[in-house]
């Protein structure tokens, strides 16, 4: 028998077979259902279990906006294309409409039974409008004549007003009526829009809340004056609604002159795509229901019927507006590394040395401090950048902007097309053009998703590159939410790979050899197969060899197909992927040597890092890719080694060892596509990789 359980001379069965992989959508389900757990666990403070939920609520949002809007465009041209698990456009919508209605379903019920009931008893209340005194009527009367009812256009629905035009994932009422108003209409419904200038979620003042932190939703302060829109007329109810629609942008870069224009154009129409779902209020008669569902043109299982705000979204504003650090994580204080303290030349530090960040264990504040120093510095003479996402009020921006108008070369390349972040990256784009930076959008038909710095020094001995490579966005707030890592170097051949991309991206010409730095989309997936190979290699020769990899997504058939032909050939495979994973774990003969688990925390786990063993001598990389079709075929990106041993360790240890490690907020994937949370066993002291590395490296605040 071989290492797999088959005889000698039975033939190994086809890895293009559908049953060895999972949906990709589906698999994304199984991702929120695992952060939907979170919102569900006691054991995690309460105003952290709401911020979960919303999560989820946003998470789905995207979902039915991209993957579920393109899947129905590919229904809609009888499209038969089908993925590596053989499912038709159509068979995935019907899966997905069941998982997502449970999903749905059980996302109200916690927010109902759960979580609303326990913050009542924590003193954060959401008042209904039954709830509410005399004194609480009478303060949301005022704010509803003197700052709601001023923004409001009730449309009543006759030949010359149609049904509106409504926007994207935007609060709208439908209110059916009875009786003839002043012209003599009486056909009887209408539609009032919530404008968005208005908040969602609306504090009571002290002097009529009945306690420190009481809200009221601006959906029960309409349905409450609805009949004020309305007079004379008798309003027999008044039901939330929300629409979802297709906000995928479609611009043809090949057959446009110039993209930021383009793009500018096309966001104007995001907020009328095709219509992909219906939530509605669950008290909302069928016959309007149904009119509704007619209006948008969609199918009964596109209708999501909710117990309470048509956007649970809204909701993620209170945990900041709540006090309550005992219904809360403990603060922390990121880690500055001890050689960063105090006064020091940050360039001559790293002309003896590079230097490993782990965020948000370790803080963010250096990679600012280094970009600062190269605009402040006059021996500085060229900066370039990539931005994929960032804060409109960055200071990285800032410092661009400084070193630019100062007189250096700036070159900064910005992703147009990163998804909802497309007019903040026009807004940057704008502003660093009129400080003097010269600004690319990348390459026509691919994604520039790198993360990388040069700055161009004059140094003492001569002209010296400097550089910052990093698995995640330059993005301030989101450095203490992701985890990521950030590598400075000077290494002479890492520094000239990287500045061999920057051409590509501005200039035009061939992919040039590199001698660090394995980029994509020229080199990287046949790197990877090599990679894989070789502990494929080494382990029948009888060295030492192991796969283990941290990333966010693992979707590419060629990489799960030499996956599963290491596990074949007996190499240890350990996986931790947050999200979407199409590889089946534990088939056997297949993958019984492939563990998959997913990480969910305190933090959202953003880290590419693959350790190859080597034959003994590990292969330690960190790139800004995941294992992903799109990333691998057609987005810019940097794959890079990690080569002192000192930096090597803690990367295998934090990334990875922490990881594989945890018994707390693990999950397991079976080969049914399902995930069983990891729990200690009996006499197994429990063990979170987020909590290790806090206490390793951040100072926790009581």
């Amino acid at each position: 028998m071989d290492e797999g359980g088959r005889g000698a001379g039975e033939l190994e069965p086809s890895l293009d077979e559908p049953s060895f992989f999972l949906n990709r959508e589906l698999s994304q389900l199984e991702f929120v259902h695992r952060v939907l757990a979170l919102a569900k666990d006691p054991g995690v403070p309460l105003l952290e279990r709401l911020r979960y939920l919303c999560i989820t609520s946003a998470v789905l949002d995207e979902f039915f906006e991209i993957r579920v809007a393109g899947l129905k465009q590919k229904e809609l041209h009888h499209s038969v294309h089908t993925g590596p698990d053989n499912l038709s456009p159509s068979q995935t919508l019907e899966r997905i409409h069941q998982k997502a209605h449970h999903l749905v379903d059980s996302q109200y019920h916690c927010l109902n039974q759960d979580i609303l009931p326990a913050l009542a008893d924590e003193g954060v209340r959401f008042l209904r409008r039954k709830e509410w005194n005399k004194a609480q009527k009478e303060w949301v009367d005022q704010l509803f004549h003197d700052e709601i009812l001023p923004l409001l256009s009730p449309l009543g629905l006759d030949p010359a007003h149609p049904f509106p035009r409504v926007q994207n994932k935007s609060l709208n009422f439908i209110v059916p009526l009875e009786g003839r108003d002043a012209f003599g209409r009486d056909h009887g419904i209408a539609v009032v829009q919530a404008p968005r200038a208005l908040p969602r979620i609306i504090p009571l003042p002290s002097e009529v809340a009945g306690g420190p932190y009481e809200f009221v939703f601006l959906s029960s302060i309409i349905h409450a004056h609805v009949a004020d829109l309305f007079r004379g007329m008798n309003v027999k109810g008044c039901y939330q609604f929300r629409l979802t629609r297709n906000s995928d942008l479609f611009v043809d870069e090949e057959e446009v002159d110039d993209l930021l224009h383009a793009l500018e154009g096309e966001l104007r129409s995001r907020n009328f795509g095709d219509a992909v779902r219906l939530e509605v209020a669950d008290n909302c008669p069928e016959e309007i229901t149904t009119y509704l569902q007619h209006q948008f043109g969609l199918e009964k299982e596109d209708v999501y019927k909710v117990e309470g705000p048509v956007n649970l979204h809204r909701l993620m504003s209170v945990p900041d507006r709540v006090a309550r650090p005992d219904l809360k994580f403990r603060a922390f204080t990121p880690e500055i590394p001890a050689e960063l303290h105090g006064p020091h030349d940050i360039f001559e530090l790293l002309r003896s040395k590079d230097l490993l960040f782990h965020h948000p264990f370790q803080s963010f504040a250096p990679v600012v401090e280094f970009l600062k120093r190269a605009a402040e510095d006059p021996k500085v003479l060229a900066i370039k950048m990539t931005l994929y996402r960032t804060g409109s009020d960055s200071a990285l921006i800032d410092a661009l902007e400084k070193a630019a108008l100062a007189g250096k070369e700036v070159t900064v390349v910005i992703e147009l097309m990163a998804r909802f972040d497309e007019r903040a990256n026009i807004d940057l784009a704008t502003r660093l053009q009129d400080a003097g930076a010269y600004v690319a959008y990348g390459v026509v038909g691919y994604k520039t998703h790198a993360k990388m710095t040069l700055v161009l020094r004059k140094d003492p001995d001569g002209l010296r590159n400097y550089v910052h490579l990093g698995t995640g966005n330059y993005h301030q707030r989101t450095a203490r939410l992701y985890t990521d890592f950030g590598l400075m170097s000077s290494d002479p051949a890492l520094c000239e790979d990287v500045r061999k991309i920057f051409l590509l991206l501005t200039g035009l010409g061939t992919p040039q050899k590199m001698d660090r730095v394995v980029p994509a989309p020229f080199d990287l997936q046949k790197g990877l197969l090599g990679w894989i190979q070789t502990e494929i290699q080494n382990k029948k020769a009888g060295r030492p060899s192991g796969i283990q990899a941290k990333m966010n997504s693992l979707t590419d058939p060629k990489i799960i197909k030499a996956l599963y032909k290491a596990s074949r050939a007996g190499v240890p495979v350990d996986l931790i992927v947050r999200g979407i994973c199409r590889l089946k774990p534990g088939i056997p003969g297949i993958s019984e040597n492939i563990r998959v688990r997913s990480i969910l925390g305190r933090f959202l786990e953003h880290t590419r890092a693959f350790v190859f063993e080597n034959g003994g001598d590990p292969r330690v990389f960190l790139s800004s890719a995941d294992w992903m079709e799109r990333n691998l075929y057609r987005r810019v990106e940097t794959c890079f080694p990690v080569l002192d041993p000192g930096l090597k360790k803690r990367v295998q240890e934090e990334a990875i060892e922490a990881y594989l490690k945890d018994n707390l907020w693990a999950w397991e994937l079976g080969p049914d596509g399902h995930y069983e949370r990891r729990n200690p066993a009996e006499g197994e002291e429990p063990f979170s990789a987020q909590l290790s590395l806090l206490q390793r490296f951040g100072t926790e605040k009581s």
